[in-house]
C-alpha cells in the first residue's frame, strides 16, 4: 500500500457519512455515536490531518506509546482531545494510565480495578472507566465473562469505589458480531450503564445500529498499521 496516498481526513469524512446513513436506517440520531479514531502505531504526521479536520476522540493501545506521542500534538493547539486506552492494561501501568488517559476501556479484573482505584485516589483527574467483556469467552482474550459481568461491576463500585461508565467488547474473529453487540447492550442496560464501546472498522455499522455509543475505527481512517 502506498501510505503517501492515504488521506485520513477524507477517510474520516467517508466513515462519518456511512455511519450517519446506518444510524438513520436504525432510527438513531447521528449524534448518539462517536467515532474513536484508533491511532495506535500511527505517527503524528498521520494523526495531524485528522486533528486539523476537527476530530478529537482517539484510541491508543499502549500507555508508553501514547505518552511519548501525544504531548507534542496536544501542545500544538489541541488541548481538548479525548484519549481512550483501548488496549490491555497491566497493573504496574495503572497510575500512569489514570493520569494520562481520559477514558480507560479495558478494566477486566480485580487487580486492575484495585490499582486504578489507588491511582485515582491519589490525583485530581478522574478518567471514565469501561469494563471489557469477553462476550465470546475466548481463553486467549482479556475481559470478564458475560455471566460474571454484573458481579464484577458491583465489586468495582462497592469494594473499590470506582465509577463505571460503560462496557467494551471485541467479538471473536469470524463470528457474526451482532449477537455479541446485542449481549453487551443487554448487560449495560441491566447494570445501568450508558456507554458502549463496540464495533471496529469491519463491523462498526452493525454496532452502531445495535446501540454503540462509541465505535473504534483504525484502518478505516488511517489505513494499515505502520508497525506492530
Amino acid at each position: 500500500m502506498d501510505t503517501d496516498r492515504i488521506d485520513p481526513a477524507a477517510n474520516l469524512r467517508a466513515r462519518r457519512a456511512e455511519l450517519k446513513s446506518a444510524l438513520e436506517e436504525a432510527g438513531r440520531p447521528s449524534r448518539d455515536v462517536v467515532i474513536t479514531a484508533v491511532s495506535k502505531t500511527h505517527d503524528a504526521d498521520r494523526i495531524l490531518p485528522v486533528l486539523e479536520a476537527g476530530h478529537r476522540v482517539f484510541g491508543e493501545n499502549r500507555v508508553q506509546e501514547a505518552m511519548a506521542k501525544w504531548p507534542p500534538l496536544l501542545r500544538e493547539g489541541f488541548p481538548d482531545v479525548e484519549l481512550r486506552l483501548i488496549g490491555p492494561l497491566q497493573s504496574n501501568k495503572a497510575k500512569e494510565a489514570a493520569a494520562f488517559f481520559d477514558v480507560i476501556e479495558t478494566v477486566d479484573r480485580p487487580k486492575i480495578a484495585k490499582a486504578l482505584a489507588a491511582a485515582i485516589a491519589s490525583q485530581e483527574k478522574r478518567p471514565r472507566l469501561l469494563i471489557q467483556v469477553n462476550t465470546g469467552e475466548e481463553p486467549q482474550k482479556a475481559g470478564v465473562a458475560p455471566q460474571d459481568a454484573a458481579g464484577f461491576i458491583a465489586q468495582c463500585r462497592e469494594e473499590f469505589g470506582l465509577v463505571i461508565a460503560g462496557l467494551m467488547c471485541i467479538p471473536p474473529a469470524g463470528d457474526d458480531p451482532a449477537p455479541h453487540f446485542a449481549l453487551l447492550a443487554k448487560l449495560a442496560a441491566e447494570n445501568g450503564l450508558e456507554e458502549l464501546s463496540m464495533g471496529m472498522s469491519a463491523d462498526y455499522l452493525i454496532a452502531a445500529q445495535l446501540g454503540a455509543t462509541h465505535v473504534r475505527i483504525g484502518t478505516g481512517v488511517f489505513g494499515q498499521r505502520e508497525h506492530a
